[in-house]
């Protein structure tokens, strides 16, 4: 590139120590853990791809929040847009499908583990306050409620001026994003039972429309919400109003990304109908 300036921006990675502290602690812990599950005959709990899926969405978590992603954000609406997918839409549904508890739990000494097993008890208060935030109404309440509320001008404003501000909305975002994925995904502890695929497609769907609605008030107006953005250099030949289209486009056009567990969800429908007949007339052969 010809601009060192922009070159410089491009390689600039941020090493922060906290959250290479906590990446490399919970991918130690879930290795270790799952290593121990294997060992001891476990494998049904310490599947390979879940190893992978877990690792990947750390690996995403990462980029988010170290890689020059991070400081892009800080110019750009559309690289903000892509850190916080990564961390939404990416990073949170990986992290549930690795089914984190057991191995977790597996990689602490045998007090640690009976000690961080009594918070799951049916009467403890953090499996009970677990069990309300990830009721499909309250984690999608929760979850859209905070990417609505950090996406007003004023908050959204505040994050971008004062790195303590960014960095709880990042938290939020992440924390939220995992309530909403958990009664899609189901990861241990199993606290709903099953979910009936009808209700997982609408909570899915009802995603969806807020998603694509909200990228098109970002998009669509012809005037800038982010003033912070106008003081920034312009970078990739992007104007302020330029930017915001192509950050609201995305955010948009994310809200597809929905539509693949909903694919999922269809597929269990039919294999399920598929298993159910099959059954059925395994057992009218038997009876004629």
């Amino acid at each position: 590139m010809d601009d060192p300036a922009l070159t410089a921006l491009l390689t600039d990675w941020s090493w922060r120590p906290e959250v290479l502290l906590v990446v490399a602690a919970l991918g130690s812990a879930y290795t270790l853990g799952w290593w121990r599950l294997r060992n001891a005959g476990r494998r049904r709990g310490a599947a390979w791809w879940r190893l992978l899926a877990y690792l990947t969405g750390l690996l995403a978590l990462a980029v988010a929040l170290l890689s020059p992603i991070h400081e892009l954000a800080s110019r750009l609406l559309t690289a903000h847009m892509i850190q916080h997918l990564l961390l939404t839409m990416v990073a949170a549904p990986l992290l549930l499908l690795g089914n984190p508890l057991s191995p977790c739990l597996w990689a602490l000494p045998r007090r640690g583990r009976r000690a961080a097993g009594r918070l799951l008890t049916r009467n403890a208060v953090f499996r009970k306050a677990l069990w309300a935030l990830t009721q499909m109404p309250v984690a999608w309440i929760v979850s859209v409620g905070t990417l609505w509320a950090w996406h007003l001008p004023a908050a959204y404003e505040a994050a971008l001026s004062h790195h303590a501000i960014h960095d709880a909305e990042h938290v939020t975002f992440f924390g939220t994003a995992l309530l909403f994925w958990w009664p899609v995904i189901e990861p241990a502890p199993r606290l709903h039972g099953r979910m009936r695929p009808g209700f997982v497609i609408v909570y899915l769907l009802a995603a969806t429309g807020q998603n694509t609605l909200l990228g098109a008030l970002i998009a669509l107006p012809e005037r800038l919400l982010y003033p912070y953005y106008a003081s920034q250099p312009r970078l990739f030949g992007l104007s302020p109003l330029n930017d915001q289209a192509l950050a609201g486009g995305l955010m948009w056009t994310s809200g597809h990304m929905y539509l693949l567990p909903i694919l999922v969800v269809v597929a269990r429908i039919f294999r399920h109908e598929e298993r159910t007949t099959r059954l059925r007339e395994a057992a009218r052969r038997r009876n004629a």
